[in-house]
C-alpha cells in the first residue's frame, strides 16, 4: 500500500486502486495537476484499509485486482463509504458494466483510456450532490412530501423507497435516476436530460449508462418493462414515470 502525500492543499481526496503501478502513477499525476489529494493502493485489502483511513471523495477502482477484486471492493466500500466510484475495466463487455454498476459504482471507463477523459469523468461525478440524511438537516425545515405511484413510495429527503411496507435498497445513482423521473410524473425525459440531471451537463461518457441504471432500478422495483407499473420506456426518446 502506498499513501501519496498531496502536492498542494485540495478540496477533494482521490483514492486510485490498480495493480498496474505505472498506470496508477500516471492517473495520480493528472489528478495532482488538478490539485487533488491523491492516495494509491495496489490490491483490494489495502484499498479498503486506506479508504477507511482517508475517507476519499472519489475512488478510481480497477475491476481486475488480485485477491479481492474490484467488484468485491466496491461492495464492501458501500458499507461504510459514500465516495463516488469509477470502475476501470480491461474488458468492454456488458457483464462487466452491469455487475460493476449494480454494486454501487457511479461510472465505468474501459482500458485503454485517456487520463484527461478520466479526470473529466471524475469532475463530472463530483459535481453531483452528496447524499444527505434527514436527521442531519435543520429541524425546522419542512420536509418534502413523499412521491407516491401506486404501491411505490419515494421519500426524497430521507432517500428511502418502499413498495407497500417493504424497503427497496437502491444504490445512490439508482435513487438519483428515480428521483429525477419522479420529479416530473408523466413527462418524458430523454437520456441526455437524465444524464444532465444526475451527472451534470459536463457528462462525457456514453448515454447508454442510463439504460443500465434503469434496468437495475426496474429489477429492484419488480417492474416488468413489457407491462411497466412505474418506469415506462418511450422508444427513441427516453423514459417517463408512470404505467405504460
Amino acid at each position: 500500500m502506498e499513501n501519496a502525500a498531496p502536492v498542494m492543499a485540495s478540496d477533494f481526496r482521490a483514492l486510485i486502486v490498480d495493480d498496474e503501478a505505472p498506470l496508477a502513477d500516471v492517473v495520480a499525476s493528472y489528478l495532482k495537476r488538478e490539485l487533488f489529494e491523491v492516495h494509491l493502493a495496489h490490491d483490494g485489502h489495502s484499498a479498503l484499509t486506506l479508504a477507511r483511513e482517508v475517507d476519499p471523495d472519489v475512488v478510481i477502482l480497477d475491476i481486475g485486482l488480485p485477491g479481492v477484486d474490484g467488484i468485491e471492493v466496491c461492495r464492501q466500500l458501500r458499507v461504510f463509504s459514500d465516495a463516488y466510484v469509477i470502475m476501470l475495466t480491461a474488458r468492454d463487455t456488458e457483464v462487466d458494466t452491469i455487475v460493476g454498476l449494480s454494486v454501487g459504482a457511479d461510472d465505468y471507463v474501459t482500458k485503454p483510456f485517456s487520463p484527461r477523459e478520466l479526470v473529466a469523468r471524475v469532475r463530472a461525478v463530483l459535481r453531483r450532490p452528496r447524499r444527505t440524511l434527514t436527521h442531519g438537516s435543520d429541524p425546522g425545515q419542512e420536509l418534502s412530501p413523499p412521491r407516491v405511484f401506486g404501491a411505490l413510495r419515494i421519500n426524497i429527503d430521507s432517500r428511502e423507497v418502499h413498495i407497500d411496507d417493504t424497503p427497496i435498497m437502491l444504490t445512490r445513482t439508482e435513487f438519483d435516476v428515480l428521483a429525477a423521473l419522479s420529479s416530473r410524473p408523466g413527462a418524458v425525459l430523454s437520456r441526455r436530460q437524465l444524464l444532465e440531471t444526475v451527472w451534470g451537463d459536463s457528462w462525457v461518457g456514453n448515454d447508454n449508462i442510463i439504460d443500465v441504471h434503469v434496468g437495475h432500478l426496474r429489477r429492484k422495483l419488480g417492474d416488468n418493462p413489457s407491462l411497466p407499473q412505474y418506469v415506462t420506456t418511450v422508444r427513441g426518446v427516453g423514459y417517463r414515470m408512470g404505467a405504460g
